[in-house]
């Protein structure tokens, strides 16, 4: 009897709950499922999950078996090839949703938005508190916050005294903060 008539007369055995023919059928067919399974998705690891899920189907679905349809070994290599292809199918849309789940993290995530809006009002409001300094206030403030100058640079930038630009920036200041707290109630 050759392997191929042994793999039909085990499987129907197997599908009437003969364990002992299940595990002749195993060694006979567990070598050729491996090997389907690992050339279909040339990870060992993966292959060998596949064949031991394609051989406990074929514990619980031999009563399916039908011989007038075709060999066992043919049947069991289709259950193989259709797992094994499942299997890329499956890893496949993992990494498809993966790659999904990436793009949607580099969109701003709402509280993101919600500051850069808040950031844009007050940075509205600065500038019409900015408007209401007189041009020397303004022009003062503006180097000193807004172009990185030090006091004492700003003096020499504007041909002041340095007491000078103390005292319109303080003055700045003050609008510039009563300006803001009536933006802010």
């Amino acid at each position: 009897m050759d392997v191929t008539d042994a793999a039909d007369e085990l499987l129907t055995r197997v599908g009437r709950g003969d364990e002992r023919a299940f595990e002749e059928l195993y060694e006979k067919v567990a070598g050729p499922v491996y090997g389907l399974a690992r050339r279909v998705l040339r990870d060992p690891a993966q292959a060998e999950e596949v064949a031991q899920e394609v051989l406990l189907e074929l514990w619980r679905t031999a009563a399916r078996y039908d011989p007038a349809r075709g060999g066992a070994l043919s049947w069991v290599l289709t259950l193989a090839h259709r797992r094994a292809v499942d299997r890329v199918r499956s890893v496949r849309a993992a990494g498809e949703r993966e790659q999904r789940v990436a793009r949607r993290a580099d969109m701003p995530a709402f509280d993101q938005v919600a500051e850069a809006v808040e950031s844009g009002l007050e940075r509205d409001w600065v500038r019409r508190c900015l408007g209401r300094l007189t041009d020397l206030q303004r022009q003062a403030v503006t180097l000193a916050y807004y172009d990185g100058y030090t006091y004492r640079e700003v003096a020499r930038r504007l041909s002041v005294p340095l007491g000078t630009v103390k005292t319109r920036m303080r003055d700045a200041l003050l609008r510039m903060r009563a300006c803001l707290d009536g933006a802010s109630a």
